[in-house]
This record gives structure tokens, sequence and C-alpha cells, in this order.
């Protein structure tokens, strides 16, 4: 198994990509942490996964909070006894036009996005300097990391953020044997995009099928939708990668709606 004795923390791991992503790991033999907002949600998916087979915990995680981030992370090494791979994943959408959008929305948007990928970083990061033992930070950046979309001012700002924190990481983390990635999906259908559909239906005035072929799915070459394994797939080809020959990089998953 690529990630046997690995240890993975994995944040908002309760649904979707995140879930995608730990149960993924779990096959390849990693002990995950689910990570959410919500620990009902993330002890049920850890109990679904130990019940596959697999080795996991749920953790409480505010990824805005810098208490709960620390402590949360020492949690996992506490259980776990170490730290191998970081998956800042935990965000959200706000839509709304740049003329309208609030400021209260705009800082909710950093924050999960921006402030979460530092302090989850922050917080894995002295587990994987230790002795130069080496790990793999992941953030969950999306096509709108290298693109613009009306109605995204806070997320595109957001994404785009994590491409120059993981170059940082890349270079400051390289004497520790720390590597770092964005992974770049274009449209996963989660609930998070789910929701979108009508939201932009309405804002645009359009029907929510034109949303979809148009706006989500207009610049792809096949007019598919990314899926949550596509990512995972993605994700453990990452975490597995055995040299810094891969570091700092931005990988694209997105049926060529955006091509590098």
């Amino acid at each position: 198994m690529k990630l046997q004795g690995k240890v993975a923390l994995i944040t908002g791991a309760a649904s979707g990509i995140g879930r995608a992503i730990a149960e993924t790991y779990a096959r390849e033999g990693a002990a995950v942490a689910i990570a959410d907002i919500n620990l009902a949600a993330a002890q049920a998916t850890a109990k679904e996964i130990e019940a596959a087979g697999g080795k996991a915990m749920g953790v409480a995680m505010d990824v805005t909070n810098e208490q709960a981030v620390n402590a949360g992370t020492q949690a996992v090494v506490d259980a776990f006894g170490q730290l191998d791979i970081l998956i800042s994943n935990a965000g959200i959408q706000i839509i709304s036009p740049l003329v309208d959008f609030s400021f209260a929305d705009w800082k909710k948007m950093q924050a999960i996005h921006v402030d979460g990928a530092f302090l989850t970083t922050r917080a894995a990061l002295p587990h994987m300097y230790k002795d130069k033992r080496g790990g793999t930070v992941i953030y969950m950046g999306s096509v709108h990391s290298h693109e613009g979309s009306k109605l995204k001012s806070a997320y595109v700002a957001a994404k785009h953020a994590l491409l120059g924190l993981s170059k940082v990481l890349a270079k400051e983390g390289a004497e520790f044997n720390v590597r770092s990635h964005v992974i770049c999906p274009g449209f996963v259908r989660t609930p998070l995009v789910e929701k979108q559909i009508p939201e932009q239906a309405a804002t645009l005035g359009i029907s929510e099928e034109e949303v979809i072929k148009h706006v989500m799915l207009g610049d792809t070459v096949d007019g598919i939708f990314t899926t949550v394994d596509d990512i995972a797939q993605t994700a453990l080809f990452l975490a597995a990668f055995p040299s810094a020959a891969l570091t700092g990089q931005s990988v694209v998953v997105s049926h060529g709606w955006y091509m590098q």
C-alpha cells in the first residue's frame, strides 16, 4: 500500500473532496484524521472508514481558530504518534457581484481558505520538521487559483493566495524534507457546487441548465464534471511521490478547462 505507516490530517473531511481523499488514503494504509467543524460528522465518517478496515479518528477543528487548530493537530499526533501529510481542504463559497460583496463575507472567505491554510500548516510543520522526518502539505486550490470568474472575487483571491503559500513552503521546507503542492480542481459536483447552481442562475438571469453547460463546464474539453475520485487519486499521487523533484507545484484537474 502506497501510504502504509503514514498519518494524514485532512480538514473539511466529513464530506465531499476531503472525505474522498480520506477514504482513498485509508485504503492505501494511512491512518487518517477527519478534521471538521462538525465533530459528529467527523466521527461518523471515521467510524465508516474503520468499519471498512481503515484506521481513522474524528477531530473537531474550526480552521479559523488558532487554538482549535493547534489543539486538534496535537490530538492527532498524540493518537497516532506522528504527522506525515496535511491536506488543507476546508472551504466555503459565497457568490456575489464585487460591487455588492460585503466586507464581512470577504473576511470570512479569507479566514477559512487562507488563514485556515496558514494555521494548519504552522501547526503541522513542527511535527514534520522534527529530526527532518519530512512530510507533504497539499492545499486544495481551484482552477480559480489561475483564472477569474464573475461573482467570485473573494474565492478567486483566496485560491490565488494558496499558490504563493505553497511556493514559500516548498522552499522553506526543503531542508526538512517537506514538500508542498496545490491541487486545482475544476467544478466537482459536491454539495458546495450544487448550492451554486441555483444561486448563479438567479444572479445571472439564466437557467440552471445554462449555468452547468456554459458557466461551469463551457471551457472543458468534454463538458464533464471533475469527480471527487479524480481529486483523491491526484492527492494520493502527490503524497506518495518519492522525492522533492516534485514540489511547489500546482496540479490542475479540470477536464482541460485550464491548461498550464
